[in-house]
């Protein structure tokens, strides 16, 4: 599973819990970010698609290592994002943390020593393409307590995969 959304919208966290839970492998694609990504960040730069693609290349790889499963935490912000990585790893499921706009603002505000500043918060607004209905995943509101966007995020992994439309996913193609 993919925890995806924008930065300051819980990812890390719900995504380590989350795979505590499930008793599979956690990873943060911020982590993964090679310097020069993290130097345009840093200094306030959105990134653009030619500087995220070797990245999502690295998270995709990652993914696929996972025989298991695994969660890894990763803005995902596109549709062509999404696309990528499930080029690795096709069954991925996608929680998508959404919210008030405001709320993840304050959130990136408390955050100390992250390499995104809160100026970019607006850039990736932007850039966000929800889910599609042939996507399967969850979209989970940010407000609501790590407990309970575990719960729902595991409860929703032991059914079959759903579209936003609520049906389920034909994966036998």
């Amino acid at each position: 599973m993919v925890v995806m959304g924008v930065s300051g919208s819980g990812k890390s966290t719900v995504g380590a819990a989350l795979a505590a839970r499930l008793g599979v492998p956690f990873a943060d694609a911020d982590d993964l970010h090679p310097p020069a990504n993290i130097a345009l960040m840093r200094a306030g730069h959105p990134l653009g698609d030619e500087d995220r693609r070797p990245w999502l290349e690295i998270v995709g790889a990652w993914l696929a290592e996972q025989p298991d499963g695994g969660v890894m935490a990763c803005s995902a912000l596109r549709r062509a994002y999404r696309d990528q990585l499930r080029a690795h790893r096709p069954d991925v499921a996608w929680l998508h943390l959404a919210g008030d706009a405001g709320l993840v603002a304050d959130r990136q505000a408390q955050r100390l020593g992250h390499f995104m500043p809160s100026t970019l918060l607006a850039s990736q607004l932007d850039t966000l393409e929800p889910l599609e209905p042939d996507e399967a995943g969850l979209v989970l509101d940010v407000a609501a307590g790590v407990d309970d966007i575990v719960d729902q995020a595991a409860a929703g992994l032991r059914r079959p995969p759903r579209n936003r439309a609520g049906a389920d996913v034909d994966d036998t193609d």
